[in-house]
């Protein structure tokens, strides 16, 4: 048996991003496409000879004592019986509430791995009730998994249409044929601060939702006739003015389409023309935290 695995964790963003009244049970429903991009994190996952533990090492942050992991562990344990402990160490590049997914991908990595180093090959169902367990987006990132192993896709990106709560997923041809830009304001927006503001707003989405096919044939056309929006960039940005000032600096750098992704704080600017995307990361990254990807 395998004792310690390491694994790249990838960043995701929101290619438009509409948040529907709060169900019954809590939760909002979304309608989005979530694409992945080559921002990892590195997760690393160790067996101990200790049981029914799981230590959680993570540079850069403190995480409290109960969190995504421990979450994920304990949900694996019941499931397979399972009691041998386990140390994860992660090695953070994608920034903690960016509205990249971080916390989620690095989760959904850790399950999938811990089912390889304990051999339980748990059914693609099994890995997404554990997810559903841990987080909404942790869906995605565990769908993205299973969708690689069917098809030896390891490494290339994954995009997705993204409904219910996050756990409606049909995978659709990603592309590649442009470039993205991020941009880091330097906020941390909490999900539930998020949610709060979108809540409070008036913005909040009572429109019909669209179909698939909509969605997908919108995000086969030109860059720049992209008509994606994300309901929680007006209320985070009018809280936050450095996430408007960045959007606004993107735009004049000649970016086709800006937004921000997920509930923030992270501006993503895609561009057709490299070349294009080259000169704006050379003119914002003098003044911003920024990566070309």
């Amino acid at each position: 048996m395998l004792r310690s695995l390491t694994v790249q964790a990838p960043a995701k963003i929101n290619l438009g991003l509409r948040v529907f009244p709060k169900r019954a049970d809590g939760y909002h429903e979304i309608e989005s496409i979530f694409s992945t991009v080559n921002l990892c994190d590195s997760i690393t996952v160790q067996v101990l000879d200790q049981k029914d533990v799981c230590k959680v090492d993570c540079e850069g942050m403190v995480l409290p004592q109960e969190n995504t992991f421990t979450k994920a562990y304990k949900a694996f344990c019941v499931l397979t019986g399972i009691r041998e402990g386990v140390h994860v160490h992660v090695t953070k590049r994608i920034p903690a509430g960016g509205g990249l997914g971080g916390g989620s991908s690095d989760s959904s990595s850790f399950i999938k791995s811990i089912d390889t180093l304990f051999g339980t090959q748990l059914s693609d169902s099994a890995l997404l009730d554990i997810a559903g367990q841990v987080g909404s987006d942790v869906y995605f990132f565990t769908r993205r998994l299973v969708e690689e192993n069917k098809v030896n896709s390891i490494g290339r990106g994954f995009t997705a249409i993204v409904r219910g709560r996050g756990e409606i997923i049909k995978p659709i041809e990603n592309r590649n044929d442009f470039s993205i830009l991020l941009v880091f304001p330097g906020v941390h927006v909490s999900t539930k601060d998020a949610y709060d503001l979108v809540d409070a707003s008036l913005g909040l989405n009572t429109e019909s939702k669209r179909s698939d096919e909509d969605l997908e044939c919108l995000y086969k056309k030109p860059i720049r006739e992209w008509f994606f929006s994300n309901d929680f960039t007006a209320p985070v940005a009018g809280r936050y003015p450095r996430i408007r000032q960045a959007m606004d600096e993107l735009i004049k750098a000649g970016a086709d389409f800006v937004d921000m992704s997920g509930s923030g704080s992270t501006v993503f600017a895609v561009f057709e023309d490299r070349n294009k995307a080259d000169f704006a990361y050379r003119t914002l990254a003098m003044q911003w935290d920024s990566l070309l990807l």
